[in-house]
């Protein structure tokens, strides 16, 4: 029975896959696995609390012997439904991900038919991973119009939620709060990406 809770064997298609060093990337619906750990965000910037999340997926990967593989979208959701600032390119998000010892990527084209998908389609795709567990964020959202939610996906899945991730000041780190730290205080910007 899936499960959420809180807390701070391999078949693909070789020919499918990019490789960026040791991480092997993969677009939508060409990842098969026999077990992994997935963390799935949009995971713009990288920053620390993205860190941290990807972190705990690789660490319990590594605990349980399978893969670890972050799904990952490009463009951000944000950035595709609101024009906010994307923080780092796709390539570059891939090189910081492979850095936190991820094994595997998936890219999903954030475009008008993937925001299509229903929720069901995407806990499907899900479901080839055969995750053991799958990390989020509380806020986590998928699926047309953000209706699917992490009670949604406690229904199929393992599902690991981490608690947000806060600043020296106390604050949230997130890519909409790096933002707008880029406008008036790069700095402190650069440190919740660091």
């Amino acid at each position: 029975m899936p499960i959420v809770s809180n807390r701070s064997a391999n078949s693909e298609p070789a020919a499918m896959a990019l490789t960026h060093g040791r991480l092997r990337s993969f677009s939508a619906n060409q990842l098969e696995l026999d077990a992994s750990v997935v963390a799935i965000g949009a995971f713009d910037g990288v920053h620390r609390g993205h860190q941290k999340l990807i972190g705990s997926a690789v660490a319990s990967a590594r605990q349980i012997s399978c893969p670890s593989v972050v799904y990952t979208f490009d463009t951000p959701p944000k950035a595709f439904f609101a024009g906010a600032r994307v923080l780092t390119s796709a390539e570059e998000k891939l090189r910081k991900i492979e850095l936190l010892g991820v094994s595997r990527a998936v890219v999903a084209k954030f475009d008008h038919e993937f925001a299509s998908r229903s929720a069901e389609e995407f806990m499907e795709e899900l479901a080839k991973l055969n995750p053991c567990e799958i990390w989020v964020g509380a806020d986590f959202r998928f699926g047309f119009q953000s209706i699917g939610d992490v009670a949604l996906l406690s229904t199929r899945f393992n599902v690991q939620i981490l608690d947000a991730v806060c600043c020296e000041q106390g604050e949230v780190i997130s890519s909409t709060r790096i933002r707008q730290l880029l406008g008036r205080d790069p700095w402190a910007a650069s440190r919740l990406l660091a």
